[in-house]
């Protein structure tokens, strides 16, 4: 929930921002968000000791898995302008350094991420159900503003209140159902909200210059709602699949995916539009084409979404399902 409420405010202020002064203060706004972020942090996290004290840091890990991701979201997003030789050859580097990261985590002693845990399938189809939906949620929020801007011609401050239906519809159901996971097990829910995200998308994948902003709003709350019922649950069965002395690591791991899923959905969403869009753009950017023209690009880049949520559906199929019960620690754990 509050990390959609983050969400919720960013697309508001930048748009006002953007609007009001230019689009560099969008960064700027973080100098002062940061600080304060530090000072709270200071004083509000409380300050618990070590649960591993003498454990050393995997610090080849670290550089590999940074060099990997690095040149990962490189390629693909020079894949997007005219030097695809650049971008061919940045992805070709980084699947070297992802084989480099996978042997130096099957050897080090103490892995910056335990490969094991990859070994039992709910635990790896999942966490690649978080890697899906944050992508699919992600290149929407990011390419939507295109759409309202190139498309409807509406104004930066305007789209970015229409963009908060997204997140709301997540911030309302994410809390609601991950209390019922606690009660009827994780993998219902789950399915359920990949559903409802794959309507949502299927109804933002035909959208035309025509399509009225209530019907937008209300695909993109949808797709909200869909990503918290879904979201909530998912965290908790990763977790669920882990023993106690993993969750921190495991912990780790789904901020990571989660992360990796936003940087791949701007990435891989904004190439299938491009893609699509093809020499339209020049004819646009010319002024010797209609903005509605564009709107078949943007249809295909949220059907690409959709594609995503039914994998996840797919995924989450093969997960058994699993019946939740109170563990002696009182935490929720599952049998």
């Amino acid at each position: 929930m509050f990390t959609m409420l983050g969400a919720a405010l960013g697309p508001v202020v930048g748009g006002f921002l953007t609007s009001a002064f230019s689009w560099q203060y969008i960064f700027l706004v973080n100098i002062p968000v940061g600080i304060i972020a530090i000072l709270l942090g200071m004083h509000v996290i409380p300050r618990h000791p070590p649960v591993a004290p003498g454990a050393r840091m995997d610090k080849g890990g670290v550089v590999l898995v940074f060099v990997a991701l690095g040149t990962l979201i490189f390629g693909l997003t020079t894949l997007e302008g005219t030097d695809a030789v650049m971008g061919m050859g940045a992805l070709a580097v980084s699947v070297v350094f992802w084989c480099l990261f996978f042997i130096q985590e099957r050897r080090s002693s103490e892995p910056l991420m335990n490969l094991a845990l990859f070994a039992g399938r709910e635990y790896s189809l999942q966490n690649i159900c978080i890697l899906l939906i944050q992508m699919a949620m992600v290149g929407v929020m990011v390419l939507m503003p295109f759409y309202l801007k190139i498309v409807k011609g509406i104004a930066t401050d305007r789209a970015g209140t229409i963009l908060l239906a997204l997140p709301v519809g997540m911030i309302i159901t994410a809390s609601i159902f991950g209390k019922f996971s606690d009660v009827i097990g994780t993998k219902k829910p789950i399915i359920t909200g990949f559903v409802v995200c794959t309507i949502a998308l299927f109804f933002l994948s035909t959208l035309s210059a025509t399509t009225s902003v209530g019907h937008i709003c209300i695909y993109l709350f949808l797709l909200g709602a869909g990503t918290g019922i879904a979201f909530s649950p998912l965290n908790s069965a990763v977790m669920g699949e882990c023993l106690a002395k993993d969750r921190g690591s495991t912990s780790g791991l789904i901020k990571m995916m989660t992360n990796l899923g936003s940087s791949l959905g701007v990435a891989t969403v904004m190439l299938v539009a491009m893609i699509a869009a093809g020499p339209k753009l020049a004819q646009y950017s010319a002024h010797a084409l209609a903005p509605g023209e564009l709107a078949g690009a943007f249809d295909l880049a949220f059907f690409f979404c959709m594609v995503l949520e039914a994998i996840g559906i797919i995924l989450m199929v093969g997960v058994r399902a699993r019946v939740p019960t109170p563990s002696e620690d009182g935490e929720c754990a599952v049998i």
